[in-house]
């Protein structure tokens, strides 16, 4: 899909920021979960980094770079509506291969962390570096989405808001504040300009109401594998007592 198919994510964005109902991306996490996703009408997928790390065996944040990508792409081959891809922190590679191995898999979207396991937060200043040199060597064929880590590392709203607007001057597409707080959302949605993606967890307000507190964007990470795993486990004790 290349350019065409990040500048059809980026209007999926605006259309839903415009009239206050977010876009919801379901998380695939192998080729079979992304058509099924297709098929209910989804218009577009966000591939979760720690959802493919299970699926593939891996504990999250131990995927190598490269069964990750070839996860994603044989994601994005399997379906025709626009891929979007969590790889982490970018896996160390500079912003010219990150760009190159994402665009090889099909995928029109990254989503970038600001910290890991080892180091904790990146330092906000480098991260936005980091981001305007993949937004540079991307051009206009990914659409880039900033994800903030600082609620996991017990912050406020107001340190969440300080990257975010440092990410979009560095050329993010949107913003990403993890682990945020549905109740938060407002003060972060008057900061930033552009769209907000929100980590939706059971027990969280409609879809609906998340728009109107601010979200633009609704994404799942693992979430949905999970709950699919239990059906496969109540379909297993259903085989192993019959």
């Amino acid at each position: 899909m290349s350019a065409a198919g990040a500048e059809v994510l980026r209007e999926l964005h605006l259309v839903r920021a415009g009239s206050r109902r977010p876009l919801v991306l379901p998380g695939p996490w192998d080729a079979a979960s992304a058509r099924a996703f297709e098929a209910a009408g989804f218009p577009a997928l966000a591939v979760p980094s720690a959802g493919v790390a299970a699926a593939l065996g891996h504990e999250d944040g131990a995927t190598p770079a490269a069964e990750m990508f070839a996860a994603v792409a044989r994601i994005a081959r399997a379906v025709s509506v626009p891929v979007t891809a969590d790889v982490e922190g970018g896996y160390g590679l500079s912003p010219k291969e990150l760009v190159h191995r994402v665009l090889e898999t099909g995928a029109v979207g990254v989503n970038l962390e600001d910290s890991d396991r080892a180091h904790g937060l990146e330092e906000p200043a480098a991260q936005a570096d980091f981001l305007a040199a993949v937004r540079a060597e991307a051009g206009g064929e990914l659409f880039v989405n900033a994800r903030v880590d600082t609620y996991l590392h017990g912050h406020t709203a107001a340190a969440a808001v300080e990257r975010a607007l440092l990410y979009e001057a560095a050329g993010a597409d949107c913003v990403y504040p993890i682990t945020a707080p549905a109740g938060d959302l407002p003060e972060i949605r008057a900061a930033v300009r552009g769209p907000l993606n929100f980590l939706f967890r059971p027990g969280d307000p409609s879809f609906a109401e998340l728009g109107r507190l601010g979200a633009t964007r609704i994404t799942f990470g693992p979430g949905l594998l999970l709950r699919t795993l239990v059906h496969v486990g109540e379909l297993a004790e259903e085989l192993l007592t019959s």
